[in-house]
């Protein structure tokens, strides 16, 4: 027998209706942070990033596709892996069906990675996607917007993250086990596999000039995450412990 709560159909619509009050106000809410957001005031970007994508090499405002504004997902996937973090994979996996959508609404989404083009585009077909996905290999791309970093700051406690400095020298001992298997899924150590991370970075093309418009990091990008946003509405929520999702063709495989 369930030991939660249970009640009647009229017990439930009552309780379903006062919570309704409280989505409307964080759909308020939400309307309102996307309102700020589109407010920030915009920095101009002069340095000159190349990548490498499928069609040869790129400057950023090429990335954009003759469109005005571009949305980068930081895809953590290092020079030194053997494959995409799970994580982004994960949040990857739903790319593919609204990138038609934004392409026609003036938006164009591309990954970004450190990995060189190669490995990218191994990783991509094995994954089955298609979306737009470039190697800043060689580039201070990532290292500039905060979500790449040197060993020498890992090893000096230089590290800056969502917006944060973390102040002390990574020790091994202290990161998480989780973090350890991930890296190892990677083909590499948790030292190397957390000098990339995962973050949204946005830019506008206006008058023939690039923009950084917004940047978010870690539980800023829950919002882009799919699954999670089914799972929040499930009747388990997120129900989890720990790191327990996997790339996609890796279900069933133990």
């Amino acid at each position: 027998m369930t030991t939660h709560m249970t009640g009647t159909r009229e017990e439930w619509l009552a309780a379903r209706i006062e919570l309704l009050q409280a989505e409307k106000e964080l759909t308020r809410r939400s309307d309102e942070l996307a309102r700020q957001r589109q407010a920030l005031p915009w920095v101009r970007v002069d340095k000159a990033y190349r990548f490498e994508t499928d069609e040869g090499s790129a400057s950023l405002a090429d990335l954009f596709q003759g469109r005005s504004q571009l949305l980068v997902y930081h895809f953590m996937f290092g020079p030194d892996y053997k494959a995409g973090c799970p994580s982004c994979s994960a949040i990857a996996d739903g790319f593919d069906g609204f990138v038609v959508h934004l392409a026609n609404h003036d938006v164009t989404l591309s990954a970004v990675s450190r990995a060189p083009l190669a490995k990218l585009q191994t990783y991509k077909q094995r994954m089955g996607w298609t979306f737009p996905w470039a190697s800043s290999y060689g580039s201070d791309f990532n290292f500039d917007f905060n979500i790449a970093f040197t060993e020498q700051q890992q090893r000096e406690g230089l590290v800056e993250y969502n917006y944060e400095r973390s102040g002390h020298a990574m020790d091994a001992a202290q990161i998480p086990e989780p973090v350890t298997q991930f890296a190892a899924t990677c083909g590499t150590d948790a030292a190397t596999f957390t000098r990339d991370m995962p973050g949204l970075s946005t830019f506008v093309l206006d008058g023939g000039v690039i923009y950084h418009t917004y940047s978010t990091y870690a539980r800023g990008l829950d919002g882009i995450w799919g699954m999670y946003q089914w799972l929040d509405r499930a009747p388990k929520g997120r129900n989890e412990v720990g790191f327990w999702w996997k790339r996609h063709d890796e279900y069933g495989k133990g």
